[in-house]
């Protein structure tokens, strides 16, 4: 791995001395630098490759994302190709996916030249929007797929269908569909399992469901979803809590497993259930 994307949160005070202690430690090491266009800008005086964040993967054989998960989370949906990895790092927040500290950032480069890392992949989801037969968007999504009506509105009416068969129906304030690497996100917190974040499934779970009986679905990752919006009203569609559109009544959302896939490096040693016990204080008292 010769050539290193570098992309950081700039609003992150530690930013600008991080990026510029990265590209001193990886021009030391006969490594190129390529700093994303918005990073850059943090430190002026660099003298290394700039480029788009939208080019970056073309640039690079690495990329190393210095910040909280919905900076990764943005990077990922634009790299596409899984022979580019991302290493995260986190500068402040619960870092689920940018699970390694500062002080591991130059360890955890060290092993990734020695071939000492695993790399994850991780499946993702594409959604599409359909109003009157015709094709709105369409979105990729590492996390997950989000319908929620606005603050002010009622409780929303969703049908749902799984492979061109009617699931059920939920009045709700929502529905979350996630990937296994999305479940410890918004899922989680709408009372939704965690999934292993290698498989291969997809989880529904509805928001604030007015019927008890409602709970989280777990399907296949194959499976094809369909959901239709049956309420006149406000109704977002949120992709990775980043990008969204604002649906209307009978828009319909389909989801189904995309083709990219999102390969995230990680540590031997930094097991998922390791991140889980530090992140979520699993056996403590």
């Amino acid at each position: 791995m010769k050539r290193v994307g570098i992309v950081a949160r700039p609003d992150r005070a530690e930013a600008a001395g991080v990026v510029a202690g990265l590209v001193e430690w990886l021009t030391r090491r006969g490594r190129v630098p390529v700093v994303e266009k918005e990073t850059a800008r943090l430190v002026p005086a660099l003298a290394t490759a700039v480029v788009a964040r939208s080019e970056l993967p073309a640039h690079v054989d690495l990329i190393v994302v210095l910040g909280g998960d919905g900076t990764l989370l943005s990077m990922a949906r634009i790299v596409g190709d899984p022979s580019v990895p991302i290493l995260g790092v986190n500068l402040g927040g619960l870092g689920f996916l940018t699970a390694s500290t500062v002080e591991e950032l130059f360890p955890a480069l060290d092993a990734v030249f020695a071939g000492e890392i695993v790399l994850d992949d991780r499946m993702m989801l594409a959604a599409r929007v359909m109003r009157g037969g015709e094709r709105l968007t369409q979105y990729v999504a590492l996390n997950d797929v989000v319908i929620t009506k606005s603050a002010m509105s009622r409780i929303i009416n969703l049908s749902v269908s799984v492979e061109g068969q009617y699931a059920t129906a939920y009045r709700a304030d929502g529905l979350v569909i996630a990937t296994p690497t999305g479940s410890t996100a918004y899922s989680l917190s709408a009372g939704g399992p965690i999934l292993f974040p290698t498989m291969e499934a997809v989880v529904i779970t509805p928001i604030c469901s007015h019927t008890l009986t409602d709970r989280p679905v777990v399907l296949p990752g194959s499976q094809r979803i369909e959901v239709t919006l049956l309420t006149d009203q406000d109704v977002m569609l949120t992709i990775d809590g980043q990008e969204g559109l604002a649906l209307r009544e009978h828009d319909r959302v389909e989801v189904w497993q995309a083709v990219p896939r999102a390969r995230l490096v990680r540590f031997p040693q930094k097991h998922f259930f390791s991140v889980l016990r530090a992140k979520l204080k699993w056996g403590e008292r």
